[in-house]
């Protein structure tokens, strides 16, 4: 009874359409008494939705600001939100008369803006798409530069990549260097170019490196098997955003004007 139990619940549960058996035991550490500090691949797989919703409010208002020169913004959008939906009188005390969908959201944008078109694209390419806003063009029309923080320095991979002990614990894929080099979470490095892996050791073989070339690492495997991987270097990534003037560059007074009423607007009740 036991047995045709669990096999009924297999044929019977609709999580099967969503997840294999395989699936299902990697949800182990999400769903079975799990902690907050478990080892999870988060780092690449995941975004906090606190930073993703930053990231497109920012979008949206620079957006919003740049298509009409500075008469719009994502403050006219949440007073839109809120006239709509954002009301109380729901069925229970706290819950708002109005719930939104994406759909809801799509039709406040698009009236805000006064151009359907605008908003079925910033929602199909940034909040339920994978895109992201040409930043460097929206910031650079407030005189800030988006560019590399590092130009010409050398990267292996993220700067906590690899822990205290040598044990890589941020592994990036899709074009980090240390994993197209077959490196693995979880591998501990043991030395680089020759040199007994410690402290400073890594950066100092970096420092002394520029993109293309090569680093050779050897490596010991869970289960303690050793190998070698060679590493061709790429150019770091980073970002940072910084002031044009900081650049050396001058404002416009286009861009000055837009920088002062964007940092300078205050909310109108």
């Amino acid at each position: 009874a036991g047995l045709a139990r669990a096999a009924i619940s297999v044929i019977t549960n609709p999580g099967r359409q969503f997840r294999s058996a395989v699936e299902m035991s990697q949800m182990a550490p999400f769903t079975d008494a799990a902690r907050a500090v478990d080892q999870t691949n988060f780092s690449t797989t995941f975004i906090s939705y606190y930073t993703y919703g930053s990231a497109i409010a920012l979008a949206l208002d620079l957006s919003l600001r740049d298509r009409s020169n500075g008469k719009i913004s994502l403050d006219d959008y949440m007073r839109a939100m809120w006239r709509v939906h954002g009301k109380p009188g729901g069925p229970e005390p706290g819950l708002v008369g109005k719930p939104y969908t994406l759909a809801d959201a799509r039709a406040r944008l698009s009236e805000v803006s006064g151009d359907r078109a605008f908003a079925d694209e910033f929602f199909d390419k940034y909040v339920e798409g994978r895109e992201v806003a040409d930043y460097a063009r929206l910031l650079l029309r407030a005189g800030l530069v988006l560019r590399k923080r590092s130009p010409g320095a050398a990267w292996i991979g993220p700067a906590n990549l690899i822990d205290a002990s040598g044990t890589i614990n941020n592994l990036m894929p899709w074009g980090s260097p240390a994993f197209d080099a077959g490196l693995d979470q979880g591998d501990v490095i043991v030395d680089v170019d020759g040199k007994a892996m410690a402290s400073g050791v890594l950066q100092a073989a970096l420092k002394s490196r520029k993109p293309g070339d090569r680093l050779t690492i050897t490596f010991k495997r869970r289960g303690g098997a050793t190998g070698t991987a060679t590493i061709t270097l790429t150019e770091d990534p980073s970002l940072e955003a910084v002031t044009l003037e900081s650049t050396g560059g001058s404002l416009t007074a286009g861009q000055k004007q837009f920088r002062e009423s964007w940092l300078g607007s205050k909310v109108t009740p």
